[in-house]
């Protein structure tokens, strides 16, 4: 056990910083950007030794998306002068745009997927097609949150469930169970969020 605990001690750091994560995020809480970082890092070096590349460079995307995240709401609080910032929803415009630009992210990592690992000498990664919509989606739906869309937790829904499968069949036990959990907390969080925009809209009005 202790064995065990040494070799995953990072995946484990990773994980519970994860779900502290996911809590400060239904609860709306500005600081899930803080532990969301230092989640980030632990995660970045553990898809690098398993090879998944594109996991890897997403986690170096969500360290730089947390800073964003952070400036974005604590912008957005003072702008509205509420205690937090408003949740919105995808407009159609928004909407076409993110698809559009998904499509072409999806396209750009899967090509640096299959052509870059020769090119630098080091192994391919082993699900190319999987792990470049996983890598999308979290690109997406880590802005969304960023800019406070209710749509991202759906988002989330569908990346966290295809990332499961991906990390069953690698053998990755602690974050398959990390991620299912992130699957059920990404439908309570997107319906609490739900009630509590109904809320403020309805306290608006009053």
């Amino acid at each position: 056990m202790i064995e065990w605990l040494s070799e995953h001690w990072m995946e484990i750091a990773g994980t519970l910083l994860s779900l502290v994560y996911l809590y400060l995020s239904v609860r709306e809480n500005i600081w899930l950007w803080a532990t969301g970082f230092l989640s980030s890092f632990f995660y970045m070096i553990v898809f690098f030794d398993e090879r998944l590349y594109a996991d890897m460079g997403l986690q170096v995307y969500y360290l730089i998306i947390s800073i964003y995240g952070w400036l974005t709401w604590k912008w957005g609080r003072q702008r509205t002068g509420g205690k937090k910032m408003p949740i919105s929803k995808v407009d159609g415009r928004t909407g076409a745009i993110l698809l559009l630009t998904g499509g072409i992210v999806y396209v750009v990592v899967l090509l640096i997927l299959l052509k870059v690992p020769s090119l630098i000498d080091i192994p391919a990664s082993e699900l190319p097609f999987w792990d470049a919509f996983t890598t999308t989606g979290g690109i997406i739906a880590t802005w969304m949150l960023a800019r406070k869309f209710i749509e991202h937790w759906l988002v989330w829904i569908i990346v966290d469930l295809v990332s499961s499968g991906m990390y069953i069949y690698k053998g990755l036990e602690v974050t398959v169970l990390l991620y299912l959990v992130y699957t059920v907390v990404a439908a309570i969080g997107y319906l609490e969020w739900k009630k509590n925009m109904k809320t403020r809209d309805r306290d608006i009005k009053t």
